[in-house]
């Protein structure tokens, strides 16, 4: 998890658990596209587990869970790659971006079939919505497809999911290249700031951050990305607006100071929460059995229904 996760997404989801009957999972199969080390999946699966408790999510109010642990997602994962066209698979956006990306490098056909599996995922637990941004809206509307098409042919069996837009979270740019958004793949890991990076090295990277050259502080992203990130990532953690803060400033430099001082402040109570986390791996072990079978109790009788639509079931 980086702090673009954290500000853009999972604080949303922290809100979003008390307003909705809400499934968060940790995608490890998507993850598959591509080769992994096991035993570095496996631990950054738990990292990942923990550092979103850390972040808020209550397993006691959402259902947390893993998506690896319920083998109802590979299942009706065929269900549904059997309900789509490769055609429409061909034309999805991400597929064709990825593989391009990998060139003469091994293109495993997950990558192809992806959004199949992500359908699977939506429509287990009877999702009507789903919050995407506006570079996943294309994996809804195919989930959208498969959804009716199979219904119209076997009867209504599965909900019908809308995309839904969450509320705009703090504009998270890459701190080298303010041009780009905050990524875990990016080039530059100097850029990105991760919510476990030592606090030495998340003030050296908000201390070498890009700003430019004519001094002025405005909130400003077509023409000053930089400063304008930093404003953001500061009006992220503190709830001010940018451009109120931006009047505050007349140098880079206390900017620059400032974010990553207000950043580190915002990450302590998840950093001491984690620790608590790292330090029990028994509990943690408990709480991801407990959230795979609380999935499971939506997850089988979805797949069992599309099971006895498509008459391949025992009765």
């Amino acid at each position: 998890m980086h702090l673009g996760n954290y500000l853009g997404a999972v604080r949303h989801w922290v809100d979003d658990q008390h307003k909705h009957d809400s499934y968060f999972m940790i995608v490890d199969l998507h993850a598959l596209t591509i080769p992994q080390d096991p035993v570095v999946l496996r631990a950054k699966v738990r990292e990942l587990f923990m550092l979103l408790i850390a972040a808020g999510l209550d397993p006691e109010v959402c259902t947390l869970f893993v998506q690896g642990h319920l083998h109802e997602h590979s299942e009706l994962c065929w269900i549904m790659t059997c309900t789509v066209s490769i055609g429409e698979l061909q034309r999805m956006v991400q597929f064709k971006d990825k593989s391009a990306k990998q060139g003469n490098d091994f293109i495993s056909a997950g990558l192809l079939t992806y959004p199949a599996l992500q359908a699977a995922d939506i429509v287990l637990y009877d999702a009507d919505r789903v919050p995407v941004g506006d570079d996943q809206r294309q994996h809804v509307e195919i989930t959208r497809d498969i959804v009716q098409r199979f219904n119209h042919r076997y009867g209504d069996t599965f909900v019908l999911p809308e995309a839904a837009t969450p509320p705009s979270g703090a504009r998270v740019m890459d701190l080298l290249d303010p041009t780009r958004k905050m990524s875990k793949s990016a080039d530059s890991p100097q850029g990105t700031v991760g919510v476990l990076d030592d606090f030495k090295d998340v003030e050296r990277k908000f201390k070498r951050a890009v700003t430019d050259n004519d001094g002025e502080v405005r909130y400003d992203v077509a023409n000053k990305p930089g400063v304008s990130n930093l404003l953001s990532i500061l009006g992220g953690v503190t709830g001010a607006r940018p451009e109120d803060l931006a009047t505050q400033y007349s140098q880079y430099g206390p900017l620059k100071a400032d974010a990553a001082a207000a950043v580190i402040e915002a990450l302590r109570p998840l950093r001491a929460r984690y620790a608590e986390l790292s330090a029990d791996p028994g509990e943690l072990s408990r709480l991801m059995a407990t959230g795979a079978a609380k999935a499971r109790v939506v997850a089988s009788a979805t797949v069992a229904r599309a099971k006895t639509a498509l008459g391949i079931s025992i009765e």
